[in-house]
């Protein structure tokens, strides 16, 4: 059965403020790829809050400023998921999706801070080669994605996004979590095969292909070959969901939400296959990881509007903020 349904999105002031939380989030996580692809997260030493045992660092050093730029804006990005919590809180009532889904994101955004914070403290950051700094990243990845998953919702929802309920007995609702753990999978190789490009960096292509195959080489330089495998099954994977998906449900919102999933993770793929040829260079490692940012964020909006269309209930409605 094709079920449709139409209506139009709308931005309050708390929506426009909502987005563009998530868009600031985006630019922090941007920069904390800079940070990591240049060495630069000892620029503060093993110090944190501090930067180098001082509120604001006399260091001359690049990494010192990349570092403590990236730390000042992080502040900026807690500060702005605040004033959201607040925002939320104050113009709706208990147990509505927004003002939980903006509790969420302040709690996913403490313990963003936390694991930034052990990165710093236990020295988990630049030449650091350790299976403690492999996991810690992953951890730090996936606290990422959820991140972005209730800040993204709380400006959907906002914004006029139905609200719906996980229907445990669909197919549908089993074959989406599969695409989300696939998809952090894919997020979590990503992020090991930036660390080792970062950590052994090499001069040709040929080069990379050797120390991949080669069994006396780090855990991390190994995990390379895997990424873009894992990548296209997660790819294929959705593809063929999202279409099935589609064949059953089909309203305009979602066909344009499910067709911007698949494009950016064509876009992705290409992206991942030009970072290869080029050798990891560091602007392609940040535009690489807003790709998948931005897929991520595309499925979490996609998910919510299937599930929403699927347990259809009256909405508790827009409170305006004065």
């Amino acid at each position: 059965m094709i079920l449709e349904e139409r209506r139009e999105m709308k931005l309050t002031r708390f929506a426009k403020y909502a987005w563009f939380v998530l868009v600031f989030n985006l630019g922090v996580i941007m920069w904390g790829a800079y940070v990591r692809a240049t060495g630069s997260g000892a620029g503060c030493g093993s110090h944190w809050p501090l930067c180098n045992g001082e509120v604001i660092p006399r260091s001359a050093q690049v990494e010192t400023l990349v570092e403590f730029t990236h730390r000042l804006s992080s502040g900026a990005a807690f500060l702005l998921v605040v004033g959201m919590l607040v925002w939320a809180w104050r113009i709706y009532p208990a147990r509505h999706r927004v003002r939980r889904s903006a509790i969420l994101s302040m709690v996913f955004m403490i313990t963003e801070a936390l694991v930034g914070a052990g990165l710093v403290l236990f020295e988990l950051v630049a030449d650091n080669e350790s299976t403690a700094r492999a996991l810690s990243i992953s951890v730090h990845l996936v606290n990422t994605f959820i991140l972005l998953a209730f800040i993204s919702l709380t400006a959907w929802w906002e914004s006029g996004g139905k609200k719906g309920k996980i229907a445990w007995g669909n197919s549908y609702t089993w074959l989406l979590l599969v695409g989300f753990l696939g998809v952090l999978i894919l997020g979590m190789s990503g992020a090991l095969t930036a660390l080792g490009d970062t950590l052994f960096p090499v001069d040709s292509l040929q080069e990379g292909i050797q120390q991949d195959f080669t069994s006396t080489a780090h855990f991390l330089v190994r995990l390379r070959i895997l990424h873009p495998t894992i990548a296209v099954v997660v790819a294929a994977y959705l593809i063929v969901v999202v279409n099935w998906i589609n064949a059953r449900i089909n309203r305009g919102l979602n066909r344009q939400i499910a067709w911007l999933l698949i494009s950016l993770f064509v876009v992705q793929l290409l992206a991942g296959l030009i970072n290869v040829l080029l050798l990891a260079p560091v602007w392609m490692q940040m535009v690489h990881l807003l790709l998948s940012d931005l897929v991520w964020i595309s499925l979490v909006l996609y998910a919510a509007e299937v599930f929403a269309l699927r347990d259809a209930e009256p909405d508790s409605g827009q409170y305006e903020a004065a």
